[in-house]
């Protein structure tokens, strides 16, 4: 059994996954486009370029996302995206990057059970946790 992150967008997944997967050392995926897909007709705001469905692979966690019309697109409340490394410099980093653009709620810092910790939502909007055991 295992778990997967799916985000929505309002039109910015590829930017965001692609982004992710720069800054994670991660794989890309295909991205599939509402474009020539059985969902032509639910493409947000008719924008068929949009994607319907993208994936990418950070170390062994599946990130995926999609692209919402803006009525259906409600920022994430309540939840956390966690990335965790080993090394702090490379903790630092992603969280530094991710904080660009972005909203520090708690800055990167030792805390009693961490190297480092910090909590920042990203240029997207997605809310993340960054930790360094």
């Amino acid at each position: 059994m295992s778990f997967s992150i799916y985000l929505h967008f309002p039109g910015t997944c590829e930017e965001a996954l692609t982004y992710y997967a720069k800054l994670m050392d991660g794989e890309p995926g295909e991205v599939f486009r509402y474009r020539g897909s059985p969902a032509e007709d639910m493409a947000p705001g008719g924008n068929l370029d949009l994607v319907m469905h993208m994936r990418i692979t950070v170390g062994g966690t599946i990130l995926m996302g999609s692209d919402v019309s803006p009525e259906r697109y409600e920022k994430p409340a309540g939840v956390n995206v966690s990335y965790a490394s080993a090394d702090p410099e490379q903790a630092k980093r992603v969280f530094d990057a991710l904080s660009e653009g972005g909203e520090v709620n708690m800055p990167f810092e030792p805390t009693f059970w961490a190297k480092g910790f910090g909590m920042v939502t990203d240029r997207f909007g997605v809310p993340w946790m960054v930790n360094c055991d």
